[in-house]
């Protein structure tokens, strides 16, 4: 019977992916100004409250801690710092070599791997892997299951299909954005697409302004191949 508790259905994981993204963006925004003393944008897709990288990590997190002594935080603790860092990193790299560029860097710490992880934060993992499996995961399976099949199976195919387009855009409007940049603070011009409606969009949706706005974070290349604030490369154009 123990295991047949333990198992976790494919929409239950939809689900994490979907709550957490949001929590992890609130956590994000909150984090951001308790710190910084700043209210900005730290979504990771250009439309809805969403910020992958904590929905999959914490859906690798729920799988892999899923079978591990609940009630032993100690366990909890240490297997999330370890998993945490882990997915962290592969996340980071992956996300590089889509996007060309970092989302995050941690070599300001001095306690680093790489930039791509520190001490400091996969200690956070450790907290938030007890926080999640002790008390937001049993909340959360509540209310995933409190959902009517009538109600849930739409919203998940709706949800899953909005996500989709919504990664597939972002992409397309970062890679525009960071091209737009570079070519700008190099005085070269930028080519956009033949096609009059994608230009359109390329142009007129995906301005700096707007772009700057969901995105005030994001880095990218110099041709130098220095890491640099996509706002910073504009914002000497601006002066």
């Amino acid at each position: 019977m123990e295991k047949e508790k333990s198992k976790i259905a494919i929409h239950e994981l939809f689900w994490y992916f979907v709550l957490f993204s949001v929590i992890g963006l609130l956590i994000e925004t909150v984090y951001g100004f308790i710190t910084m003393g700043v209210l900005e944008s730290r979504k990771g897709l250009i439309w809805g409250p969403f910020c992958p990288v904590y929905g999959v990590g914490a859906v690798i997190l729920i799988v892999l801690l899923n079978n591990v002594d609940q009630k032993s935080y100690f366990k909890l603790f240490i297997y999330g710092i370890l998993i945490g860092g882990a997915v962290e990193y592969l996340l980071s790299y992956g996300l590089e070599a889509v996007f060309g560029t970092r989302f995050w860097d941690y070599a300001y710490t001095n306690n680093d791997i790489n930039g791509r992880i520190c001490v400091t934060y996969s200690l956070f993992w450790g907290v938030l892997s007890i926080v999640i499996m002790r008390f937001v995961k049993p909340a959360l399976d509540k209310l995933i299951n409190q959902l009517s099949l009538k109600i849930k199976t739409p919203m998940e195919i709706v949800l899953f299909l909005f996500l989709c387009i919504d990664a597939l855009v972002t992409v397309w409007a970062i890679r525009t954005y960071e091209t737009r940049a570079v070519k700008e603070y190099y005085g070269e011009k930028m080519e956009y697409s033949n096609i009059p409606i994608i230009r359109k969009i390329e142009e007129e949706y995906f301005t700096n302004e707007r772009m700057e706005k969901v995105f005030p974070n994001l880095r990218t290349k110099d041709k130098e191949g220095n890491q640099v604030f996509v706002r910073d490369l504009l914002n000497v154009n601006s002066m």
